[in-house]
């Protein structure tokens, strides 16, 4: 993989901008399916498993719908030789809320040598699609917990984990559950209030409060606990949302490195997603901001005519808009050696 980037430092914040992009890959992940189960969903879970692929396998292609271009990766082909770092991969809600919708981070991971991991999140897309699930931000990070407790015990990834190697990534929604998993906990009167006007997340709460949900009824001691899991030992969080309800005296708890990544302007990244606030609170945190992308950045590639599908289908929001100029694909290739550089830097290989 090669991509040229350069950065400034404006006000303490590392601004990341894109020069000349290409990504190049020599062989295609492997990926597989297995199926967790969970205690406090009462439920099985659905996780997708990228990881370095040895040979074999038959070509499919993973994440495609009628707005979005899929990933290639081959399924069920032997893992490479050797032990890899583990990431557990948190997906967002809405059009995006399916771990396959990851792959294009998911699979440059996989064939750069780690382990990739995803639980799709019950009640975050299509015909699971429930405002009430959505909203129990916590039992997301259950999810990923128990998709660690299946990775290590599968007989076939378990020889390949390298020792305490875990780390978090989240995107959108999924970033919230990835600073959950480290320490932060949940605000429950900011998550009751939340919705209350639709100023901090308008196409969320409209969602929400058309079907009939009220914040304030949910669960408060669920929405406040603590989800740490000792045995992650870095988290990244891209454009995490919700990321104005967390309290903010949890995150002096957080004693693992963490990356957080806001894509678009400063000055025009949404209150809900503005994330500078929660890195300047975690110590020793990595605060990026890539300009030229928008939180729509980390959807898949955009299909002709996606914009106009989606128009037609009642979506307003601007599922294939970035943001200067920049194509989602210089943007997703910064965002995966960015991804990569830091899990390599905070889970170094071993010898």
């Amino acid at each position: 993989m090669k991509n040229m980037m350069k950065s400034a430092t404006i006000a303490g914040v590392i601004v990341v901008t894109s020069c000349v992009q290409a990504l190049a890959a020599d062989n295609m992940a492997g990926v597989q399916k297995i199926t967790v189960a969970s205690e406090e969903r009462g439920a099985d879970l659905e996780v997708t498993i990228w990881y370095p692929a040895s040979t074999g396998g038959e070509s499919v292609t993973l994440g495609e719908n009628i707005f979005f271009e899929g990933t290639p990766a081959l399924q069920g082909a032997s893992v490479r030789d050797g032990t890899f770092p583990l990431v557990l991969l948190s997906h967002g809600a809405g059009l995006a809320g399916r771990a396959e919708a990851m792959s294009w981070i998911a699979a440059p991971l996989a064939q750069d040598g780690f382990i990739v991991a995803a639980p799709t999140h019950p009640g975050n897309t299509g015909r699971d699609r429930s405002a009430a699930e959505t909203m129990k931000l916590w039992l997301r990070s259950s999810d990923i917990s128990a998709t660690l407790d299946a990775i290590k015990e599968d007989p076939t990834l378990h020889p390949h984990l390298a020792n305490d190697q875990i780390g978090v990534l989240g995107l959108s929604m999924g970033g919230n559950t990835a600073l959950s998993l480290v320490g932060a906990r949940l605000d429950p009167e900011l998550f009751a209030n939340y919705c209350d006007t639709d100023e901090l997340n308008a196409s969320l709460c409209d969602w929400i409060n058309q079907s009939g949900v009220d914040l304030h009824k949910m669960d408060k001691r669920a929405a406040g606990r603590n989800n740490t899991d000792p045995r992650i030992r870095f988290a990244m969080a891209i454009d995490p949302a919700p990321a104005d309800i967390f309290a903010l005296a949890s995150l002096d708890e957080v004693s693992v490195p963490v990356s957080i990544v806001n894509l678009g302007k400063l000055s025009e990244i949404p209150q809900t997603i503005q994330a500078s606030e929660i890195a300047a609170a975690i110590s020793g945190s990595n605060y990026q901001v890539i300009e030229e992308a928008s939180h729509a950045s980390m959807f898949p590639e955009c299909k002709a005519n996606a914009a106009e599908i989606a128009l037609e289908e009642g979506i307003e929001d601007p599922i294939c808009t970035d943001g200067n100029g920049v194509s989602r694909d210089a943007i997703h290739a910064q965002l995966i050696e960015m991804t990569i550089a830091a899990f390599r830097k905070a889970m170094p290989s071993e010898s």
